[in-house]
C-alpha cells in the first residue's frame, strides 16, 4: 500500500513537470516587444534551438519516468530507487528552467516603452566593435540588456550555461547607471573586447609573452607582473579604446572615479587593474595609436584628481614604476603578433585611420553644419566622433545623451528596416540634428 501511494505522488509530481514544461513557450509568443527591439534574427534563432532542445530532451525524460514507473523494472523497484530517478530528473527541469531565465532576463527590458530600442541599438554597436574588416572572425549574435549594479560583464559564447551546456550567443550586461552617456560606449565595447580576445586567442599567448617578459625585467619586474595579472582586463580596455577613441577613456574615467583609497589601492589577486594605472593605461593606448596632446592631457588632469601622495599612497612607489613601464609595455601589446592573425601586429589589425582625432573633429564639423553624416558612419565611429565632441568640450551632457539615444534608436531601426526608409520618415526628417 505504502509503495502504490509513493507511486502515485511520483507519477503526479512528473506530470506537474510536463505542465510546467508548457509554460516555457518561445519568447517570440511571449515578449511584447516592438519590433525594432528584437534581438537580431540570428541570436533568437540560437537561443530557441538551445531552449527547444533542452525541452524536448525533458520532456522526453519525464515520458520514459511514467513508462518505467508502470513496467516490470519500475513495479518491482523500491520507493527510494523510484525517487532517485525522479529528482534526477527534477535537476534537469531546474537547470531547463535556469537556462531560459538567463536568456529571459536578457530579453525582458526589451518590452520597457523607450528601452527595447535602444538596447536593440546597442546590439548593433557591439557587432560593430567585435568585427575587424579584413580579418576572419566568426562573429557570434550577441545580445545586450540591462541590470542592476555598477560592472558591465559578458557571458561569452560557447561558456557554460548553469545546469550544463554552452551559450550559443555572447550576453552583454550593460548597467542601469549608465544608459546614457559617454560611459555607456565605453563599457560596452570593453565587453566586446572580452569575446573578441578570446576569438583571437589573445589572452593566454600575452600571459606567456609577459611572464617571460617580467622575467628579464630586472628592477621594473614587478610591473611587468602586475601586467602580466592584469593582462586579461587591459586586453579588453586595448580593444576599447581601439574601436572608440578617447570615448573609451573618458568612459572609464566616469567608470572607475570613486573615493581617493579605492583608486590607488592595490589589491594582487584582481584581475582589474588598478583603477588609477589603468586610466593612465588607456590615455598611453590611444596617445600611441591616435597621436595626439588630448591623451598627456587626460592623463595630466586624471593625475590631478588623484595625486601620488607618497604619504597616503600605500602603492605609491610601485604605481610610479607601472606609469614608468607604460610605454614599453604599450609597444608590447601592439607589436605583439598572434597566430589567429596569421603573423600581423595587433595594433594593425584595427582601422584606425578613421578613427584618428582629426578626422573625428571633421566628421563632427560636418554634422554641425547640418550633413547627416551619422545615417552614413558605423556605430563605432560615431560613438568615436560624439566622444571626441565630448572630450573637446563642444556638446554638452544633455545634447550628448540625446544624440546617442537617438543614434541607438536609428541603428535598431536600419538593422530592422531599410535605411532609407528610416532617413525618409515625415515625423523625424533630421534623426540626427544636434538637440538642445
Amino acid at each position: 500500500m505504502l509503495r502504490a501511494y509513493a507511486v502515485r505522488l511520483l507519477e503526479c509530481e512528473a506530470r506537474a513537470l510536463l505542465e510546467r514544461l508548457r509554460e516555457m513557450r518561445p519568447f517570440a509568443l511571449t515578449l511584447p516587444m516592438v519590433v525594432a527591439a528584437a534581438p537580431t534574427i540570428a541570436a533568437q534563432t540560437a537561443i530557441e534551438t538551445l531552449l527547444s532542445r533542452g525541452r524536448r530532451s525533458l520532456r522526453a525524460a519525464v515520458h520514459g519516468f511514467l513508462r518505467w514507473l508502470s513496467s516490470p523494472a519500475g513495479v518491482q523497484a523500491s520507493p527510494a530507487e523510484a525517487q532517485r530517478r525522479f529528482t534526477s530528473i527534477r535537476l534537469r527541469f531546474l537547470s531547463v528552467i535556469t537556462q531560459f531565465d538567463v536568456f529571459a532576463d536578457a530579453l525582458a527590458e526589451r518590452s520597457q516603452h523607450g528601452y527595447g530600442d535602444l538596447i536593440a541599438g546597442l546590439d548593433a554597436a557591439a557587432a560593430d566593435a567585435l568585427a575587424l574588416p579584413g580579418n576572419p572572425l566568426d562573429v557570434p549574435p550577441l545580445i545586450c540588456h540591462l541590470d542592476r549594479g555598477a560592472g558591465a560583464a559578458i557571458r561569452r559564447i560557447r561558456t557554460r550555461l548553469p545546469g550544463g551546456g554552452v551559450s550559443p550567443v555572447a550576453i552583454i550586461r550593460v548597467p542601469r547607471e549608465r544608459m546614457i552617456g559617454t560611459a555607456i560606449a565605453g563599457s560596452l565595447v570593453h565587453e566586446v573586447g572580452h569575446q573578441g580576445a578570446e576569438l583571437l586567442d589573445l589572452v593566454g599567448p600575452l600571459h606567456a609573452a609577459l611572464g617571460k617578459t617580467a622575467a628579464q625585467a630586472g628592477r621594473s619586474r614587478d610591473a611587468w607582473l602586475c601586467f602580466q595579472r592584469w593582462i586579461s582586463e587591459i586586453i579588453a580596455d586595448f580593444w576599447s579604446v581601439a574601436r572608440i577613441g578617447v570615448a573609451a577613456t573618458m568612459g572609464l574615467m566616469g567608470v572607475v572615479s570613486l573615493p581617493a583609497p579605492f583608486v590607488t589601492r592595490l589589491i594582487l589577486d584582481d584581475p582589474h587593474p588598478t583603477p588609477w594605472i589603468r586610466v593612465k593605461l588607456s590615455a598611453a593606448f590611444g596617445k600611441a595609436m591616435f597621436p595626439d596632446p588630448q591623451w598627456d592631457r587626460l592623463a595630466a588632469i586624471w593625475e590631478s584628481f588623484y595625486p601620488l601622495d607618497s604619504n597616503r599612497v600605500a602603492h605609491a612607489p610601485l604605481l610610479r614604476e607601472l606609469d614608468a613601464t607604460l610605454p614599453a609595455f604599450v609597444r608590447r601589446i601592439l607589436d605583439f603578433r598572434p597566430l589567429r592573425l596569421g603573423g600581423a601586429r595587433l595594433g594593425d589589425a584595427f582601422p584606425l585611420s578613421d578613427r584618428s582625432p582629426a578626422q573625428l573633429r571633421r566628421l563632427w564639423t560636418a554634422h554641425r553644419r547640418g550633413d547627416d553624416v551619422f545615417a552614413r558612419l558605423a556605430p563605432t565611429v560615431a560613438l568615436a566622433v560624439v566622444g571626441q565632441a565630448r572630450c573637446d568640450g563642444v556638446v554638452g551632457a544633455s545634447a550628448e545623451a540625446g544624440l546617442l539615444r537617438r543614434l541607438l534608436r536609428y541603428w535598431a531601426l536600419r538593422d530592422t528596416v531599410r535605411a532609407s526608409h528610416v532617413r525618409g520618415m515625415q515625423h523625424e526628417p533630421r534623426p540626427f540634428a544636434l538637440a538642445g
